[in-house]
């Protein structure tokens, strides 16, 4: 409105260039055609088929059994339709996919709402020797160690994303730090007493999903003064295959610390309490830590935390003797230093600074290159860049990558 008012009476030139950004930004959105997306209406038909097979007859059939699961298949049929229809918008083969399905519907009286077709699972082959042993049956299949990636959540809290991020958090409530194929962790944080914004993890949840014949599903759970050497169950091993035991918990400090290995996934999660928090260190393929879907869209340890709930490090001054404390704990003035000078800000107590410190070694013990250790950034790596600019500047890209390359 400010706009449009500067550009019919002249006044109001001191719009700004976020403004022009933003403007720019809903035009290429508007513009760009869901971003180069691809129609994907032969793998809606696709899959309308395989879910109509296992009913013998691709019409719907006469028994209200059959019927009722045609129309289930129906029903996933338009919901698919409807994610893909602004890629496909101008595609015959979709505009007459979405009249035959309301056709259809009404002509097996199917109701609009209800339950939606599983998709099929794809048969899966037997898994090989080395199937339940990540590191080796891709050493085998590739001719190279994995890559893996590490994440760190540790005080107030802080998080070092996989993507080596650093934020600080305002977070209260369960947040997902981890949410992909094969594995969830979710994390609870809770403000500290006498304080409504100074926040600690009070309860960390591991959940391993099952896989094939490597693992059945298990569940890990910690808590505040509670962090079992054990699943909750009360097994400390799963998977067995071959004498071999895909999952296993064992404790160097029982009630303070836990190591849960996943052999199957190659992933490794240390959950300990340091003082009066919780934390929690992960190493993962990037394979395993990349296998989400687009739903799986919020994970603290992938995207770090909300722009709404991340906080500044505060300015320190180097003569106070939160900065001497810290420095003489940390030498090297990288993300733990600052989540350090953080916490003594914030909570007047020395002792805060120890998850710090046992952050760093787990971050050593999971890294294996030395450089990446200590990540380093000025103050300002808590503040992402603005984001009309970066929505502009990745859209536009892709828009010009489209214009001149075509959809991939």
């Amino acid at each position: 409105m400010g706009m449009a008012a500067s550009a019919v009476g002249g006044n109001h030139l001191h719009t700004t260039w976020k403004h022009i950004l933003i403007i720019v930004t809903t035009l290429l959105l508007l513009s760009s055609p869901s971003v180069c997306a691809q129609c994907r209406i032969l793998q809606c038909n696709s899959d309308f088929v395989a879910a109509t097979l296992e009913i013998g007859v691709i019409g719907g059939g006469g028994k209200d059994g059959a019927n009722a699961v045609y129309c289930s298949a129906l029903r996933s049929y338009a919901l698919c339709t409807q994610r893909t229809a602004r890629a496909c918008r101008g595609d015959l083969a979709y505009h007459s996919a979405v009249q035959g399905i309301e056709d259809l519907l009404i002509q097996h009286r199917c109701p609009q709402t209800g339950p939606t077709a599983q998709p099929r699972p794809l048969p899966k082959p037997p898994l090989s020797g080395n199937g339940c042993f990540y590191e080796k049956g891709f050493m085998q299949k590739e001719g190279r160690a994995p890559e893996y990636l590490h994440c760190g959540v540790f005080g107030d809290p802080h998080i070092r994303t996989f993507n080596e991020e650093f934020q600080t958090c305002a977070v209260q409530g369960a947040w997902p730090l981890i949410d992909n194929q094969y594995l969830y962790i979710q994390a609870t944080s809770t403000p500290t007493r006498g304080s409504s914004y100074i926040t600690i993890l009070t309860k960390i949840t591991v959940i391993l999903k099952n896989w094939r014949e490597c693992a059945e599903l298990q569940i890990y759970q910690a808590e505040l003064d509670n962090v079992p050497p054990a699943f909750v169950d009360g097994s400390v091993t799963g998977g067995d295959r071959r004498g071999h035991q895909s999952l296993r918990v064992h404790s160097h400090d029982p009630g303070r610390h836990a190591e849960i290995w996943a052999t199957h996934i190659g992933t490794m999660i240390v959950v300990r309490q340091v003082g009066r928090s919780l934390s929690l260190s992960v190493r993962s393929p990037r394979a395993i830590v990349e296998s989400y879907t687009p739903e799986q869209d919020l994970q603290l340890c992938v995207w770090g935390c909300p722009v709404s709930q991340r906080m500044e490090t505060p300015y320190v001054h180097p003569s106070t003797p939160a900065y001497t404390h810290c420095s003489s704990l940390l030498p090297v003035q990288d993300v733990y230093f600052q989540a350090c000078l953080f916490d003594l800000q914030v909570t007047g107590d020395l002792n805060s600074s120890a998850s710090a410190v046992a952050a760093l070694e787990d971050a050593r013990a999971m890294i294996s290159n030395p450089d990446r250790v200590h990540l380093l950034t000025g103050r300002a790596g808590n503040n992402p860049p603005s984001l009309p600019v970066a929505l502009a500047l990745s859209i536009l890209v892709e828009t010009l990558r489209c214009t001149f390359l075509g959809p991939v």
